[in-house]
């Protein structure tokens, strides 16, 4: 199956409804877009927590190294990293139970996208979390 992202309306669906957004790969460097988009989120009202093995703390949220190190519910993992450790991040993301797998923009994997299509998490590919949130304001 090609990778198909979910409707506008369903888009909005998820951005209305989740609160907690892991970012994976979330650098702590401000001209990294990772940060500047995990910034614009948080400032809209999401928690974001940091996923990442090379720092302690980003945006003023101690960062984890790894998505099974988080306590509590994740809706959204928003992840920053090549396409090619998608499929990696896809399973972590099945196995801790969040509800949403967000690949930002110019990042996509055939193999991610099917392992989490057969296992029913929501699945959003190559778009910009912070373009889409704004659309639907």
């Amino acid at each position: 199956m090609s990778i198909q992202n979910p409707s506008d309306d369903k888009i909005k669906e998820v951005l209305h409804t989740s609160k907690r957004i892991a970012v994976v790969g979330l650098s702590g460097n401000p001209s990294r877009t990772s940060y500047m988009v995990s910034e614009a989120m948080q400032n809209a009202g999401y928690t974001i927590i940091p996923v990442n093995p090379t720092v302690e703390e980003v945006l003023g949220e101690k960062a984890v190294a790894r998505l099974q190190d988080i306590e509590g519910e994740v809706d959204i993992v928003n992840v920053f990293r090549r396409s090619e450790h998608l499929p990696e991040v896809a399973k972590d993301t099945v196995e801790i139970g969040a509800k949403t797998f967000w690949a930002q923009l110019g990042v996509a994997n055939q193999e991610a996208y099917d392992y989490l299509h057969e296992h029913e998490v929501e699945t959003i590919m190559d778009r910009c979390i912070k373009v889409e949130h704004a659309k639907f304001k």
